[in-house]
């Protein structure tokens, strides 16, 4: 049996195969079941892992970012997790509440602050990391070795080429 979500995307795209340009079934179809599945992983991750410990995926994404470079100023998790620097602000503060990260000052800059994960964070981070990546393998199992890889270059490829205004 068709699961009624992948049925509705196959008749919008017979639908839009009937319309006159500018219409792309094509273009419909990959970016309907892309974002179909990106929100389908977040919210199963959230659900799963990140929501019983009191957080949001994008704040676990910053924990780890910081458990991979170190302590980082928050100019520069804002650049590489594709986030506005108040969002991470505000995942700081609660990060930070909670004492799982912490400010500190630059030493060749008092003014200047870097964010580190504490020891509760580093360990908090370790743990979700690990049934993170578990799960992340249960979605992607369907695929074998070669088909991820070459899924994942795909992804970078439309990643790179994206318009200049998207972000």
């Amino acid at each position: 049996m068709e699961r009624p979500d992948l049925s509705y995307a196959a008749y919008a795209r017979d639908r839009l195969a009937g319309m006159p340009s500018p219409a792309d079934p094509e273009a419909f179809s990959l970016a309907y079941h892309l974002l179909h599945l990106s929100y389908l992983v977040i919210a199963d991750l959230e659900s799963h892992i990140h929501r019983p410990r009191g957080w949001t995926l994008p704040g676990f994404r910053l924990m780890f970012k910081l458990k991979l470079l170190g302590p980082t100023q928050p100019a520069r998790l804002a650049e590489i997790s594709a986030m506005s620097r108040s969002a991470v602000t505000n995942a700081v503060n609660t990060l930070e509440r909670d004492g799982l990260v912490e400010r500190r000052p630059l030493p060749d800059d008092r003014r200047a602050i870097a964010i580190a994960l504490t020891a509760a964070g580093e360990d908090a981070v370790q743990e979700a990391f690990t049934e993170q990546t578990r799960r992340e393998q249960q979605w992607f199992a369907t695929l074998d070795t070669e088909e991820r890889a070459t899924f994942t270059d795909l992804l970078i490829r439309v990643l790179n080429a994206r318009p200049e205004d998207a972000g």
